[in-house]
């Protein structure tokens, strides 16, 4: 778990004095991307408090989840239909979801 958060300060810190600027272009596939790989870290912790955390179940969920809303809103960019939409309230839903049990095994934990 302290590997984790110090890769998630060392990212942060990146990101934050690092200027680089993402294209309007590729915009929508980087937030959706952002999003979907935001939902497995935050399964992932969910998983770990749940002791069920397995990393390949990890690691292939973030790289599909992530290449797979990619597809999505790049396909639909090409019809002219904008599934960054249901990819962006999808993943937020389950992030939101993911931090409600989250904070309620902290609460049970701390009570």
């Amino acid at each position: 778990m302290s590997y984790a958060l110090v890769s998630l300060m060392v990212g942060i810190l990146l990101g934050a004095f690092t200027p680089i600027a993402v294209p309007v272009a590729y915009a929508k596939l980087f937030s959706v991307a952002l999003l979907a790989s935001l939902d497995s870290v935050f399964g992932g912790f969910r998983a770990a408090m749940e002791e069920t955390f397995d990393n390949t179940i990890f690691i292939s969920g973030f790289f599909a989840n992530a290449l797979l809303a990619v597809f999505l809103v790049y396909a639909g960019d090409h019809m002219g239909i904008d599934l960054y939409y249901v990819a962006l309230l999808a993943f937020g839903l389950r992030i939101f979801q993911n931090l409600a049990i989250i904070r309620r095994y902290f609460l049970k934990k701390h009570s």
